[in-house]
């Protein structure tokens, strides 16, 4: 027994060395809990407070009979934050203030304290302070939008006072507290950059527009969308005469090309459209998305990996070799190539964050392509091209929830996408780092090139038996008579279908593995994207995020056509010009009050007569939902055909308004 614990001293007495005793770690920094000046508690009653004011001085200042003539007897009520259907209001105060939700959103996700209210919160009560927190942040924000929902001078000035205060308390906490105790001493900080942008940019936004607002930036009314000149302006350049194209085709040059499928990446403003104000939301927001997740898991594994790399011994030569593992002879070589491997991961670890948002933005940016040129085409009445198949454009209960869950839809998936690329691309890196870059460049564990070496017969082989079938499909078995194609020599296509059908078999493993490939990888890249859907079209609608993209296209074009509300904002003008700028009939609807034959009229308003009814069939015809909304089409014959269907009657659309429509898999 005494020699046994001898030999086992004598064995491993090598761990027990002398560097060991000089060995000295690195200090570790501490980061002690920072309490501001300000402390988040007293800053968050103290705003939640003052937006509460802001919002009942708004209420006040702009009574309900302003907004809405018919509701409650116009006393004051709370204001709407934004007009999502309207063309005319600003669209980067809105984006800013969905920005700032989202950010707050990311803080109450992962950080210890949800809810600001609440210092401490046990494991128990975590869970219902993070739902409370989910209501509170919107309505703390709620009063940016507001104010420039009122478009009053009183509004902008609350807004500026309201942003500058909120900008300027989140910079001082920034600068007194810039460490976090969380994943990384930067964290908190480098997070809370958006939302400083966007505060800063609320901050200088409010006064520009305090100072540009004229006498009639306060008359707020129901009409003001419709009297908007960018719906007459998009009817009169849909309406311009288009320049003749020669017959004779173009020749395309590869620069061209190049050159058109790059800008087919890049969103450029065109002449004649403006992009909805909920689009404009949800790209931000899915930028800010993109911003967060890539922070996170950066600052939530590279600090690690560069901890573990500073912390190499040459214990982990030992640790190597119990696994059988030898790098070296040299126990301080073995430390220096397990620093290369740790840094080489680290490069192949940033290298597939950098690459997925690269890859996330283009397709954002290929979206906002697409999402016009749908949009376009549903103004126009061509749903085939959109959905590939025909439906009807009109409101119902799936298409409103849908509109209102899009941008949260397009934010998760573009969070999710993000990581998931991320994942795939880093280990595609280092798949290739190590099997192929280290290999070639140290000369040894050249595993693959082995491989391709012993089995080089087989695929030279299998390269030759698919050319050899192109070749034999190409001059023997088909043949060009004239403008068309037959196929010959069908005895010697028999035969050789038979002898490569072994061949095909194994042709066939390696296609079926690299469709594999191809489709993970393609659902991987577009899997942000909601605009395309990621199942085959007989059963497209299965996918969520798509699905809910088709009921948004729905929404938005049946409620804010550019033609419809041209038509209105031309219809009511001319009544009002007509009538001396009296009031109007509450009673009868716009098309009828044109249409009336009891008095005789001039020339001049038969005209108008005239345009007014042009106007109201060419909406009609574009906008298939108005028909259904109509008490009476008056002269116009209901038995229109839209978009290849015959219109229903008010009866009939109201039976089938919540019917599901699904596209035959044609």
């Amino acid at each position: 027994m005494a020699s046994t614990n001898y030999s086992f001293d004598d064995d491993y007495s090598y761990w027990n060395i002398d560097y060991t005793d000089d060995r000295e770690d690195p200090p570790k920094e501490i980061i002690e809990p920072c309490d501001p000046t300000v402390r988040v508690e007293l800053y968050h009653i103290c705003m939640a407070g003052i937006s509460l004011v802001v919002l009942l001085a708004l209420s006040f200042l702009v009574k309900r009979r302003r907004l809405c003539r018919n509701s409650c007897g116009g006393v004051p009520g709370l204001l709407h934050p934004v007009g999502l259907f309207e063309h005319g209001s600003h669209k980067g105060i809105p984006a800013a203030v969905f920005g700032l939700v989202f950010c707050s959103l990311c803080v109450v996700v992962l950080d210890d304290k949800p809810f600001p209210f609440i210092a401490e919160s046990s494991e128990d009560t975590k869970e219902y302070w993070k739902i409370l927190a989910l209501l509170y942040y919107p309505a703390l924000y709620y009063p940016l939008l507001a104010c420039a929902a009122v478009k009053s001078k009183a509004g902008y000035l609350l807004g500026s006072l309201l942003s500058w205060v909120h900008c300027g308390i989140q910079i001082w906490h920034k600068a007194e507290c810039p460490y976090s105790l969380e994943i990384y001493k930067y964290f908190s900080l480098i997070r809370s950059l958006p939302q400083l942008l966007f505060l800063a940019f609320l901050s200088l936004l409010y006064p520009l527009l305090l100072v540009k607002n004229d006498e009639t930036s306060g008359k707020v009314g129901s009409n003001e969308c419709l009297s908007n000149a960018y719906y007459t302006d998009y009817v009169k350049i849909m309406l311009r005469k288009k320049p003749s194209q020669g017959a004779e085709p173009v020749q395309v040059s590869i620069p061209s090309r190049i050159g058109a499928v790059i800008r087919s990446y890049i969103y450029i403003p065109m002449e004649g459209f403006r992009v909805p104000t909920k689009l404009v939301i949800t790209m931000t927001v899915a930028i800010v998305s993109v911003y967060q997740v890539a922070v996170l898991i950066i600052v939530g594994v590279i600090p690690t990996l560069q901890k573990a790399r500073s912390g190499v011994q040459e214990d982990v030569s030992y640790l190597l070799d119990e696994f059988h593992v030898s790098l070296s002879q040299n126990r301080a070589e073995v430390v220096g190539i397990v620093k290369y491997y740790f840094w080489v991961v680290e490069v192949c670890y940033l290298s597939a964050v950098a690459v997925s948002c690269v890859l996330t933005l283009l397709t954002l940016m290929r979206s906002m392509v697409l999402h016009r040129d749908n949009l376009r085409a549903l103004y126009r009445g061509d749903t085939q091209r959109v959905f590939n198949c025909k439906r009807r454009i009109r409101p119902s209960r799936s298409s409103i929830a849908s509109w209102m869950c899009f941008t949260g839809y397009q934010a998760a998936h573009v969070c999710l996408g993000l990581v998931i690329q991320q994942i795939v691309i880093f280990l595609c890196f280092l798949l290739f780092a190590f099997l192929i870059v280290i290999p070639i460049l140290t000369g040894q564990n050249m595993i693959i090139f082995q491989i391709l070496e012993r089995m080089w017969p087989f695929w030279l082989t299998l390269i030759l038996i698919v050319l050899l079938q192109h070749m034999l499909a190409r001059f023997i078995f088909l043949q060009k008579n004239g403008e068309t194609f037959s196929v010959t020599n069908r005895r010697t296509l028999y035969i050789f279908t038979y002898l490569l059908f072994t061949f095909n078999v194994l042709i066939g493993v390696i296609a079926a593995v690299w469709r594999l490939v191809l489709t993970a990888l393609f659902n991987v890249i577009h899997f942000c994207r909601l605009d395309l859907g990621l199942l085959n079209r007989g059963v497209e609608m299965f996918d969520p995020g798509y699905y809910s993209y088709t009921n948004f296209l729905k929404t938005e074009v049946s409620q804010s056509h550019p033609v419809m509300k041209a038509f209105c904002s031309l219809l009511l003008h001319s009544r009002r010009s007509e009538r001396g700028g009296g009031h109007q009939s509450k009673d009868v609807e716009e098309g009828i009050q044109l249409m009336q034959t009891d008095h005789k009229y001039t020339k001049a308003a038969r005209s108008k007569r005239v345009k007014a009814k042009w106007c109201l069939l060419f909406t009609l015809l574009n906008n298939p939902s108005l028909v259904d909304a109509r008490r009476s089409i008056g002269h116009l014959s209901t038995d229109m055909v839209l978009n290849g269907q015959l219109s229903l009657s008010p009866k009939d659309s109201k039976d089938e308004l919540d019917k599901p429509e699904a596209c035959g898999s044609e």
